[in-house]
């Protein structure tokens, strides 16, 4: 690169000279006989232009180098990023105000009072259907409200909903290993033949139970108007639903199974059973059969009824 030259017309241009030949190495002054000064390196002609004439070709220099002139920006940038962040970060966080600690009431302030605490809720008494009875010689009975609610919740006791029976058309049919066919109207059974109570308690394998007066005719008084063979041993149920269940024949007489029109005073209505729901006492309420209408005197003592055919046991022997 050529050299250029200048004279050294004032004391600014030696006072240049002598900085830029002391702090900036490789670099050659020479003077010449006329007084001038030359640079041999471009950096030292540009500084030195830019030192003498501030408003030439700044621009100029700024382009040639302006590598160095981008890391210079950009450190200003970081610095000056860093500056604001410490000075966010060193703010003292605003101190929280301590709440008042609570004051002691003095005799003179009005205080609450104090709760009266109240019994517990009861349950409510179930609504009684007009003359039913509660108890029966000192013991409690399960309201027919109660009992229906039991029916309700469990709608599988009846295998095909409550059964509206016509009083009219009703019929109970003794037959099969019998002298003669019987058939009884509802009329026939409830004023014909001598009524017993006994309480007795329906427990369902649903883990529900309930305590009842039961009021109805012996089944074996109604057989003996039919007569029943030697040779029977089984009695099959059949109701008006299509259901069905068996119990032995010595069962039925030496308990003295009856078939029931009241619970605790009250006549039957289509959801209790209505005409009739036989009383088995000790027995799963799967063998209390509702809205009978055939009762079969059989010597079949394998028959499986409605549930027992599902797996249910034939002996449905309620244990202690």
């Amino acid at each position: 690169m050529g050299s250029v030259a200048f004279s050294k017309k004032n004391n600014t241009s030696s006072r240049v000279d002598s900085h830029l030949q002391q702090n900036i190495p490789g670099i050659t002054i020479e003077k010449s006989e006329e007084g001038k000064t030359e640079c041999q390196t471009s950096l030292r002609r540009d500084i030195y232009k830019y030192t003498k004439y501030p408003h030439i070709n700044v621009m100029q220099v700024l382009k040639r180098h302006k590598k160095i002139v981008l890391i210079a920006v950009l450190l200003v940038v970081i610095l000056t990023v860093s500056l604001i962040i410490v000075q966010k970060t060193s703010k003292p966080s605003p101190t929280p105000t301590p709440s008042p600690a609570p004051t002691t009431p003095t005799p003179t302030e009005t205080t609450s009072p104090i709760p009266t605490p109240t019994a517990p809720s009861q349950t409510p008494t179930p609504s009684l259907y007009p003359g039913e009875v509660t108890q029966y010689q000192g013991q409690s009975l399960t309201p027919i409200s109660t009992f229906i609610e039991d029916l309700v919740q469990h709608p599988d006791v009846a295998i095909a909903g409550t059964q509206h029976i016509t009083q009219a058309t009703y019929r109970l049919t003794i037959n099969g290993l019998v002298n003669q066919t019987v058939e009884y109207t509802y009329d026939d059974v409830v004023n014909n033949f001598q009524s017993i109570q006994k309480v007795a308690t329906l427990t369902c394998v649903e883990r529900w139970n309930a305590t009842i007066l039961w009021e109805g005719v012996p089944v074996n008084d109604l057989l003996q108007e039919a007569g029943v063979n030697p040779n029977a041993t089984t009695l099959i149920f059949y109701a008006y639903d299509g259901y069905s269940t068996a119990l032995p024949l010595d069962y039925v007489v030496q308990n003295n199974i009856i078939l029931a029109y009241k619970m605790n005073n009250v006549t039957l209505t289509p959801q209790t059973g209505w005409p009739f729901i036989l009383v088995v006492q000790n027995q799963y309420g799967y063998k209390w059969i509702m809205w009978p209408i055939v009762i079969n005197v059989s010597d079949d003592s394998s028959y499986l009824g409605y549930w027992e055919s599902q797996g249910y046991p034939n002996n449905a022997t309620v244990l202690p």
